[in-house]
């Protein structure tokens, strides 16, 4: 009998383990297209409440699409802008004091009663230029594939604009259609655990914008504090700019580029300033890690940090940068999907995919839709592109 319940559940733990494995397979292969199209829904997910938010105050359907693009552009547009310019201004100071910091660098070490001498310094600099010389080959074919894959930048450019547009004018009907794609008795259950995927998704992306800009101006801001102290701190902005965007990769993301202040701080003012910035990192991490990550973001996303941790993990080793950026939205949308199925909060829904899975026949034999709705998903559903915001609870629409 043992022995007949282990086999029963170890298949099925193949079947569930092939069909993960079937679908990563896919992604691999299909990776040109579905990072680009995630991304438009990521971008959906922060753009569609701000249009919806201007179609509810009057604003036509059309000039709220159009304005939330526009802002989504000018905001990506100039922050690209403030960094490249900053940088640009700050590049002759920064390339002279790194030269200057090298040599003494250098000059400590020779003195630091180590035995080390300048013969060992130039032997590491001949075999470090040789590397280069031997590697030469490979690094150049690698630029010569990144310039050639260059050439599906237009692509992803194309089909991330696109899917944001469509999602933003058309999400409803693109919802409808993805949803009748299944059987009709399973409608219903996809379409309360589409409504609360979205919910986690929107609300992710806003409280993961809140995180990292109190990440990108802890430490910015700390950055400059420290630099009061030793004559002054450049590259502030570009600094908090990159741990902006560097927070939206989980874990990792805000104390990699925060080692970018680091850098900065040692360069232009020396190791006491490195040390106190590298405190300030520190301090912001902790409370990003005990105050921010339970309080905010736990609240918008039920996922255990655990979790988090092995599927950052996890989706970089398969996918690089983009499966990090990618695995909390999934995990966490993924999560509120599968709860809403397993706990049947769907089943209270009167949408019309539970009138379509649950016809009843009247006098003549005619079948006859049920007329008790609370809710009605072909006037309003809750998908990219819908006019209103509906809760988990609440179900695919509003109440008539």
């Amino acid at each position: 009998m043992g022995m007949r319940i282990a086999g029963a559940w170890s298949w099925r733990v193949l079947v569930v383990v092939g069909v993960i494995a079937l679908f990563i397979w896919l992604m691999t292969i299909f990776s040109e297209i579905l990072i680009p199209f995630l991304i438009g829904i990521v971008i959906s997910a922060l753009l569609v409440p701000f249009s919806n938010w201007l179609q509810r105050h009057h604003v036509p359907k059309w000039i709220a699409v159009i304005v939330s693009l526009l802002a989504g552009i000018a905001a990506l547009g100039g922050l690209i802008w403030l960094v490249v310019d900053q940088v640009i201004a700050s590049y002759p100071s920064l390339r002279d004091r790194t030269l200057s910091q090298y040599a003494n660098i250098r000059d400590f070490v020779l003195n630091s009663g180590l035995g080390i001498t300048q013969k060992d310094v130039n032997g590491w600099l001949d075999d470090a230029t040789k590397w280069l010389q031997d590697n030469s080959g490979s690094i150049l074919s690698g630029v010569a594939s990144a310039g050639s894959s260059a050439t599906h930048v237009f692509e992803a450019l194309f089909i991330i604009l696109f899917t944001t547009i469509f999602l933003l004018i058309d999400g409803k009907n693109v919802w409808r259609w993805t949803v009748r794609l299944f059987p009709k008795k399973a409608r219903a259950a996809v379409d309360g655990a589409g409504v609360a995927g979205w919910i986690t998704l929107t609300s992710f992306i806003r409280v993961q914008i809140f995180v990292a800009f109190v990440d990108a101006v802890g430490i910015g801001l700390g950055a400059w504090i420290v630099g009061l102290f030793f004559g002054g701190m450049p590259l502030v902005i570009p600094i908090a700019a990159f741990v902006f965007l560097g927070a939206f990769i989980p874990v990792v993301g805000a104390i990699v580029t925060g080692f970018l202040a680091v850098f900065v701080a040692l360069i232009f003012n020396g190791p006491i300033a490195a040390v106190l910035v590298l405190a300030v990192v520190l301090l912001v991490q902790q409370i990003e890690g005990h105050i921010l990550q339970p309080l905010v973001m736990g609240n918008a996303v039920k996922v255990h940090p655990l979790a988090v941790v092995l599927g950052v993990t996890a989706a970089s080793g398969l996918a690089g940068i983009a499966g990090a950026f990618f695995a909390v939205p999934l995990i966490a949308t993924v999560n509120a999907m599968v709860t809403t199925i397993a706990s049947g909060r769907w089943r209270r829904l009167d949408s019309d995919h539970v009138l379509e899975a649950t016809p009843k026949r009247g006098q003549h034999g005619n079948i006859q839709l049920l007329r008790r709705r609370r809710h009605t998903t072909l006037d309003d559903v809750p998908a990219p592109g819908s006019d209103k915001e509906p809760t988990a609870a609440d179900g695919t629409a509003s109440t008539n």
